[in-house]
C-alpha cells in the first residue's frame, strides 16, 4: 500500500485541486499571522498541501521540530518563520516529488524570512521506521504532521517513533482523519480511498487505545471537524462510516494518569505567549483567559506545569488530597457533529476534560 500512496501523491496527484474529496484540506479559519507567513512561500509549496488541519501550537520560537510526512513542506516552512533562526525543522518524507518541490526552495524561504542561514532541512524516508534516519532519541521539543498518519500502514510504530524522539515534556500535535467506526478490509485494500486519506483512518477510540498503549497515556483533542465527501461514488462505497478530521495533542510525560483525577488544583494564565495574549486554550475543554483562577485535573496541571508553557502559569494546589474523579469526564465520541454540510450522526458530544 505504501507504494501506491507513493505513487497516488507522486504522480497521480499534481495539486491539491486534483483530490476527489475534502479529507485532505485544512478548514478556512486560519489565523492572521499564519495566513501572512503563507502568502510569503513558494507557489510549488502551497498549491502541492494536502494536510487537514493547522499543526503549529502555542510558544515556539527556539524549538525544534519534525514535521512526519512533510510532503511539499509547507507546514515546515510556516514552523520555520515561527521558530526563528535559532530554532530548527527537520521534514521527513517517502515521496521524491515531494522531496524535490520543498528543497528547491529553502533558499528562497530563508530570504524571505531575512535568515542568515537555513534551519530547515529535509529527509527522505519513512515515518514508521524514523530509527533509520539519523535523529537521537530525546530530541525534538515538537513533533507534528498533518493528514499523513492514516496513510501508514504501521500506526503503532509511527507513535511509538514519536514518543521515543520527544524530549521529556515534549509534544505531539498532530492533525488527522478519523472514523466513527472501525473501516472494513475491502474498504482498506481500495487505493483511491486510502490515497484520498479516508480508508486508512482509525477508528477514533481504537487510536485513543493505540495512543495510550505506547506512553501517550492521556490524549487531548484540540479542535475537530466533520468531513463532508462530495463524491456520489464515494458516499455510496463508504455507506454509514462517518469521516472527521481531528487535531491532538499528546504528550510525553510520564505517570499520568488513565482518567482526569481531581487533587483541588488550578491555574492561573498570565499572558506572554505571542498571538495568545488574552487566552491560552490547551485543548476542546480548556479555554483558560488571562488572569483567571481556572480549575484542573492533575493530568492538565501537569501538562502546563512541566512542559514549555510553565514559565507563563502560576499554579495553584499540591497533590495532597484526592477529591475522586474530575466531573465533567465521560466516554462517548468526542467529536462534534455540528456541521450541515457534513454527513455525520446525531451523537451527542461527551468527552474528559
Amino acid at each position: 500500500m505504501l507504494d501506491s500512496v507513493k505513487e497516488y501523491y507522486g504522480k497521480t496527484l499534481t495539486s491539491s485541486n486534483d483530490l476527489q474529496t475534502n479529507a485532505c484540506c485544512t478548514d478556512s479559519s486560519i489565523p492572521l499571522h499564519i495566513k501572512n507567513i503563507i502568502g510569503d512561500l513558494h507557489d510549488d509549496v502551497v498549491s502541492k498541501y494536502y494536510g487537514c488541519g493547522l499543526v503549529q501550537p502555542q510558544q515556539l520560537l527556539n524549538t525544534k521540530i519534525l514535521d512526519l510526512g512533510s510532503g511539499s513542506g509547507r507546514d515546515c516552512y510556516i514552523l520555520s518563520h515561527l521558530v526563528g533562526e535559532k530554532g530548527y525543522i527537520v521534514g521527513v518524507d517517502m515521496t521524491d516529488e515531494q522531496l524535490n518541490t520543498a528543497r528547491q526552495s529553502i533558499d528562497y524561504h530563508m530570504e524571505k524570512f531575512g535568515f542568515s542561514q537555513a534551519n530547515i532541512e529535509f529527509k527522505k524516508g519513512y515515518i514508521e521506521k524514523l530509527d533509520e534516519l539519523d535523529l537521537e532519541d530525546n530530541s525534538f521539543d515538537i513533533i507534528i504532521s498533518n493528514c499523513v498518519i492514516n496513510l501508514s500502514t504501521d500506526k503503532e510504530a509511527v507513535l511509538k517513533q514519536a514518543y521515543r524522539l520527544l524530549k521529556p515534556g515534549g509534544e505531539m500535535y498532530f492533525s488527522d482523519v478519523y472514523s466513527n467506526r472501525r473501516i472494513p478490509q475491502s474498504l482498506i485494500d481500495d487505493k483511491v480511498l486510502y490515497g484520498e486519506c479516508l480508508s486508512g483512518a482509525l477508528y477514533w477510540n481504537d487510536f485513543h487505545n493505540l495512543a495510550k498503549k505506547v506512553g501517550f497515556i492521556d490524549p487531548r483533542l484540540v479542535e475537530d471537524r466533520p468531513l463532508s465527501i462530495d463524491n456520489d461514488k464515494i458516499i455510496e462505497q463508504v455507506g454509514e462510516l462517518q469521516f472527521y478530521s481531528a487535531t491532538y495533542r499528546l504528550f510525553k510525560i510520564e505517570g499520568l494518569e488513565p482518567a482526569c483525577e481531581d487533587y483541588g488544583q488550578a491555574v492561573i494564565y498570565n499572558g506572554g505567549i505571542e498571538h495568545h495574549e488574552d487566552s491560552f486554550t490547551l485543548d476542546k475543554h480548556h479555554f483558560i483567559e488571562k488572569g483567571k483562577v481556572f480549575p484542573v485535573c492533575g493530568n492538565t496541571y501537569r501538562m502546563l506545569n512541566e512542559t514549555r508553557f510553565s514559565p507563563f502559569f502560576e499554579f495553584i494546589g499540591n497533590w495532597n488530597t484526592h477529591f475522586g474523579i474530575y466531573q465533567g469526564c465521560g466516554t462517548d465520541i468526542p467529536y462534534s457533529d455540528d456541521n450541515s454540510s457534513g454527513n455525520a450522526s446525531d451523537d451527542k458530544s461527551s468527552s474528559c476534560c
